[in-house]
């Protein structure tokens, strides 16, 4: 199964029209263009979150490799 033609394309458009008006696709359109600029933006947050990951990790170790740890005394 492969791309639609022409045909199939002029039909889906034509339907489409009847469905929600000449008017209402404009708005259709932006507001597609909207959430994909979202999706975009967000997975581009989530790319610098995971890059900036291992930085936090490895420096959280070496802060708590190089803190003594208090020591304990007992009682008898």
């Amino acid at each position: 199964m492969g791309m639609p033609g022409t045909t199939e394309l002029v039909i889906i458009f034509g339907i489409i029209v009847l469905l929600f008006g000449a008017k209402k696709i404009p708005d259709l359109a932006k507001g597609i263009g909207k959430g994909i600029k979202n999706f975009k933006s967000e997975m581009k947050e989530v790319d610098e979150v995971v890059a900036e990951a291992p930085k936090k990790v490895e420096g959280s170790e070496e802060v708590a490799s190089t803190t003594e740890t208090p020591k304990t005394t007992t009682q008898a």
